[in-house]
């Protein structure tokens, strides 16, 4: 940003996480655009405390009315999570869009801030080589199209882990002990997942070692007995786990116990970033996991062939809207509203089998159930004339027989 650009910020919403990058970029901040710095930390269940992040702002001299920590677990569950596993999406075949999914929660409550203080800019941590800059700012921009966005890691020349401590050295920034040393890897977590990036991960070769693990046993070390556990949906969202009633973000986190405590829910991947690079990510999601194979469970009894064919058709679309940023877009509303409405019957218990790193679907009811025993079985009926099938073959292969007879087989 030119210097005639940044003497026009007089105050940015920074999202600060309270560590190392943020706290140098709250300090870059004040002294490359000499502008006053709100703070907004979200709390999306990623584990530890948010509340030092206060003490950390304040220490840099952020007045305790610019100092924002807001707790958004439900709302992050209820309004982002849930309706995303209604899709089943899954990008790329595997991933359950764990980092996707929280960005444009961060990028929402930042304006909303923006709005409430009269700020001029927003400024995130995102590198230039990675997702999160796009999605950060594609949703900065559908909801404030005049929003000014700093990014310092395109701006600028602190382009090393060595160069950051030297700058907070200089800045008396307080540096954990445990990011002086070169850290094996870089992570990102909330309440549906952690991610693994980086560093001892970049060669796809090398297997992850067992210590980075932290939200799951490894199946080899899972129980030797499996557990059950009994989900209960409505209208495609779960509502209770064994029958106990549960808020959204504490639904999950009772799964995330479940499927951490059975070895579920980890994936080492190469994916395809927006930005153009593969990049090798590894991945805990045991809750989200459980939730997934539990979702398409009560689906498979209560949506109709064409409706769930639909889905699945729309589904990897769907996926890479959220993957690449494109939460606020037109295409994203119009496709949730055609999944919304396929999850009005989507109602019903599933039980599951969780051993060993395995998620098992061990039986499924529902009030809506268009499962019909007296249609399936293999004994006598009185609803299903077999020999109808005769008329519906033929009519199905007239096309290939004609063809046939003209010679292009």
């Amino acid at each position: 940003m030119s210097g005639g650009a940044r003497r026009d910020i007089k105050k940015v919403v920074l999202a600060y996480s309270g560590g190392l990058d943020t706290s140098v970029i709250l300090r870059w901040l004040q002294e490359t655009y000499r502008c006053e710095v709100v703070t907004f930390t979200a709390d999306l269940g990623q584990g530890g405390e948010v509340e030092p992040a206060r003490a950390k702002a304040e220490l840099l001299g952020i007045k305790p009315e610019n100092i924002y920590i807001d707790d958004l677990r439900e709302e992050f569950v209820r309004d982002f999570v849930f309706p995303m596993f209604r899709a089943n999406a899954l990008y790329e075949g595997v991933y359950l869009l764990g980092t996707s999914i929280a960005r444009p929660l961060i990028a929402k409550r930042q304006i909303d801030i923006v709005r409430a203080v009269g700020a001029d800019a927003v400024c995130h941590g995102a590198t230039g080589k990675g997702n999160d800059q796009v999605r950060f700012e594609l949703g900065y921009y559908a909801l404030k199209p005049d929003i000014k966005v700093i990014a310092p890691w395109r701006e600028w020349e602190l382009n090393s882990r060595t160069k950051l401590i030297d700058y907070a050295e200089k800045h008396q920034i307080p540096i954990a002990k445990d990011k002086r040393g070169e850290a094996p890897y870089s992570t990102d977590a909330n309440l549906l997942h952690i991610s693994y990036e980086g560093k001892a991960l970049e060669d796809p070769w090398v297997e992850p070692d067992e210590d980075m693990f932290t939200r799951s046993v490894s199946p080899e070390n899972a129980p030797n007995t499996a557990t059950y556990v009994e989900i209960t949906f409505k209208k495609g969202d779960p509502v209770a786990v064994d029958g106990v009633a549960l808020s959204p973000a504490n639904l999950l986190a009772r799964l995330n116990e479940l499927g951490g405590a059975n070895g579920i829910g980890r994936l080492d991947l190469v994916e395809n970033r927006y930005v153009g690079m593969k990049s090798r990510g590894v991945y805990e999601t045991p809750g989200g996991t459980i939730l997934s194979v539990a979702h398409r469970a009560i689906e498979s009894l209560t949506l109709d062939r064409g409706a769930a064919h639909l889905k699945d058709e729309l589904m990897p679309r769907y996926a890479e809207l959220i993957y690449t940023g494109f939460w606020f877009s037109p295409e994203r509303e119009a496709l949730q509203a055609l999944i919304d409405q396929t999850q009005e019957r989507v109602s019903g218990v599933v039980r599951l089998k969780l051993f060993k790193g395995a998620a098992t679907v061990a039986g499924r009811k529902s009030p809506n159930s268009l499962y019909r025993l007296d249609y399936v079985t293999f004994e006598a009926d009185s609803v299903y004339n077999q020999k109808d099938a005769e008329g519906f073959i033929k009519l199905n292969a007239l096309r290939l027989r004609l063809r046939a007879m003209a010679g292009n087989t």
